[in-house]
């Protein structure tokens, strides 16, 4: 399916556009590692690469019909000659389904492929034969933004009965830690100040190598060996919700570049319909989570999504999450509908919700957690803040940071007025104003 001229005495060059989770960033980071290794060169944008790798999700429908809208504007916004390639989740899950529909696609390449992708889609030899590379243990080039991504782990051991990832990422395959502490300390040395940690289920971190509760230990490392180097912030992501517990909420709470900042994975909290898409917990259960918490340390953050209108939800159990959500007083909250995905028990089970019952059922939980979350935002007016820069927006032209209660890409953001500072250092801010989901603050004195 390639079409490639002669690459002979000129890099040719890429371009990776990433769409869905942070997992799939840092495979793009990696997939980009692996094409600059191979002797290629970043482009400028689509437009001026030679190649274009999109690096798709198939997580819900929505997420692929964005996917396969990237790859038909990029086929029309690239260069003439310029080879399309896909990859990620949708490749991997329906690689000869859209190499049949999309014949604008020069190659179609699923995971075992990411990180060799310059041989499949490059006419002519890039390198010598070294065997087939791991893309988790790939290299990771300087971050753009004063902040990185680490993937500590691959595929997910759970059975939840609505998701498809463990069909096609596999079963869990959690990193050594020794790979993860050099790939960090990469990171850390080349201006990330803040790491995020992600997994499909990063509180399992360690399970499969006999290590279960090793999460705690990793963080503690990295803490350790990092913070001198220049770490500010550890950030944890997609955690399951009966693992945070013990020693993971001790290390989180007690470790000084851990901030307290908790993204609880509970979908839903009607026990019965809990149980029914094979997941543990209650609303009970989680508030007694969140309140233990919050009794020692009342500023930390918590965030979550919730699934509507999965088969068999009724009246009464959305009421048991609208009452959740009042009772629970979560900073951050996404509500998404339900999405029956193909071979997972979900999408043959009855009791199938209605389109406009589900659209009615969005709408009132938004109605719940849109004031929860503003009132949050509005009591911050006056306080005084740790601002991590991460840069200048480019519409404004001003400094924009996050604390402790904002993970990059997702939440809210601190506009930082008059101030002048690095990417990267943390100013002491005093917030004036909440605008919506974020917040304007006057800098007081660069901190670190």
């Amino acid at each position: 399916m390639s079409h490639a001229g002669s690459i002979a005495g000129v890099a040719e060059r890429f371009w990776v556009e990433t769409l869905g989770c942070p997992k799939n960033a840092v495979d793009s980071d990696k997939v980009r590692a692996s094409l600059l290794d191979d002797g290629l060169e970043p482009a400028a944008g689509p437009d001026q690469a030679d190649l274009v790798v999109v690096n798709t999700c198939a997580f819900i429908d929505a997420a692929r019909r964005e996917s396969i809208d990237t790859i038909l504007s990029l086929a029309d916004a690239r260069a003439p000659g310029a080879r399309l390639v896909v990859t990620g989740c949708l490749a991997e899950r329906a690689g000869d389904e859209l190499a049949a529909a999309l014949p604008e696609v020069d190659a179609v390449v699923g995971f075992a492929g990411e990180a060799d992708l310059a041989s499949v889609a490059v006419d002519g030899p890039r390198r010598r034969p070294r065997g087939v590379r791991d893309l988790l243990e790939l290299p990771r080039a300087a971050p753009l933004a004063p902040w990185a991504y680490v993937k500590v782990a691959e595929g997910c051991d759970r059975a939840c009965r609505f998701c498809a990832i463990p069909s096609f990422r596999g079963a869990q395959r959690s990193r050594h830690p020794d790979a993860l502490l050099t790939e960090c300390r990469g990171l850390v040395e080349a201006g990330a100040a803040e790491l995020v940690l992600v997994a499909q289920d990063l509180a399992w971190y360690g399970r499969d190598i006999g290590e279960p509760g090793s999460l705690a230990p990793l963080v503690a490392r990295l803490d350790r060996e990092l913070t001198p180097l220049g770490l500010r912030r550890l950030r944890l992501l997609y955690l399951y919700p009966s693992e945070v517990r013990g020693p993971l909420v001790d290390t989180m709470l007690d470790t000084a570049s851990v901030v307290p900042y908790f993204d609880l994975s509970l979908q839903h909290a009607d026990r019965a319909l809990l149980a029914r898409m094979a997941r543990w917990g209650s609303g009970e259960r989680f508030l007694s989570i969140i309140d233990g918490i919050r009794d020692r340390e009342p500023d930390a953050a918590f965030r979550s999504s919730f699934i509507v209108g999965f088969p068999g939800e009724t009246e009464a159990a959305h009421e048991q999450l609208l009452d959740f959500l009042a009772a629970a007083h979560l900073d951050w909250a996404g509500f998404f509908a339900y999405s029956p995905e193909t071979g997972t028990p979900a999408a043959t089970m009855d009791g199938r919700v209605p389109d406009t019952v589900v659209r009615e059922w969005l709408a009132e939980c938004d109605e719940v957690q849109a004031p929860i979350t503003a009132a949050g935002r509005d009591q911050l007016v006056g306080a005084e803040l740790a601002v991590l820069v991460d840069g200048v927006d480019p519409d404004t032209g001003e400094l924009v940071g996050r604390t402790h209660r904002e993970a990059p890409e997702i939440d809210g953001t601190i506009r930082l007025v008059g101030a002048s500072a690095r990417p990267g250092v943390i100013v002491r801010a005093k917030a004036t104003e909440a605008l919506g989901t974020d917040l304007v603050a006057e800098p007081i004195e660069v901190l670190a």
